[in-house]
């Protein structure tokens, strides 16, 4: 069934919200589509509502169901815009990325705590000062950002892949690059030098986006390669970022199912990410 509607404030649909990365387009079984309108245009796709473990979840793929949006076309704004307005309140960010160590080889799980953001063309604010269709003119805010995630979907999602025997790596730094190129040799090497830890295309400006509407956001990376500067081979290709990662996306959907379940309710949030709006005048009446 697919339902039609615009992105303002509305009775929540949904708890949580999923945000899938390459090749995970069927995270939820037995799912309502909606097709969603926001102020800042169309998100990647539909959106996706189902039940995991008595909670409500919205899945939206991040590149498309067919994968045809390269990572800097992908409208993050009205993606998370989106999902708020549904009545999500915390984000999972699944994503496929790169080893910068040779430790972290393919089939590692990081759950990073860090950001380091290298893109070049993307919008990553809400709060730009231009005007809104609706006439509403947002104003300019200075939120921290110190830690990127959420430390409570950060605990849930460890917790929940050592629940089942997949070790991960439990911080860490993640660099995201414009793309949609891989890194050279160069790149890669420079990155590690800086003891970054996995390097991918998607993880900002999601995390920022969230945290400007105050919700929680957490990321579960999945290494599908190692980076060209920590390989000595030919480099990374397309195919095998979607080979590993389909190798080990049932493994994934187990661990995010168990997240999702260790996850607070809406109202039981007392993170720093649920604070990231008090005594903030936005501008902009949000969903």
């Amino acid at each position: 069934m697919v339902e039609t509607s615009s992105a303002r404030a509305q009775t929540p649909q949904a708890d949580i919200g999923v945000i899938g990365g390459s090749g995970f387009y069927s995270f939820l079984d037995d799912v309502t589509e909606i097709s969603l309108e926001t102020p800042y245009g169309r998100p990647s796709d539909s959106v996706f509502l189902g039940e995991i473990a008595g909670r409500r979840v919205a899945f939206l793929p991040r590149h498309g169901r067919k994968h045809h949006l390269p990572p800097h076309r992908i409208n993050y704004r009205a993606n998370v815009w989106a999902l708020r307005t549904l009545g999500i309140r915390q984000i999972l960010g699944p994503c496929a990325v790169g080893g910068l160590r040779q430790e972290f080889g393919p089939g590692t799980l990081v759950v990073p705590d860090q950001l380091v953001d290298r893109t070049k063309s993307r919008v990553q604010t809400f709060y730009d000062g231009e005007t809104l269709s609706d006439g509403s003119i947002p104003n300019v805010a200075h939120l921290s950002f110190a830690d990127p995630y959420c430390p409570t979907g950060r605990a849930a999602a460890v917790a929940a892949a050592r629940g089942r025997d997949w070790e991960p790596v439990d911080g860490g730094t993640l660099v995201v690059v414009e793309g949609p190129r891989f890194s050279t040799r160069a790149e890669s090497l420079w990155h590690a030098a800086q003891g970054w830890s996995v390097v991918g295309m998607t993880g900002h400006p999601e995390a920022v986006l969230a945290r400007e509407l105050g919700l929680c956001y957490s990321t579960l990376a999945l290494v599908t390669d190692l980076d060209a500067g920590a390989e000595t081979g030919a480099g990374v290709s397309h195919d095998e970022v979607l080979r590993v990662f389909a190798e080990n996306v049932e493994r994934l959907r187990t661990v995010l199912f168990d997240a999702v379940a260790a996850l607070p309710e809406r109202n039981a949030r007392d993170c720093l990410c649920s604070k990231a709006l008090d005594g903030l005048d936005t501008g902009i009446e949000l969903p």
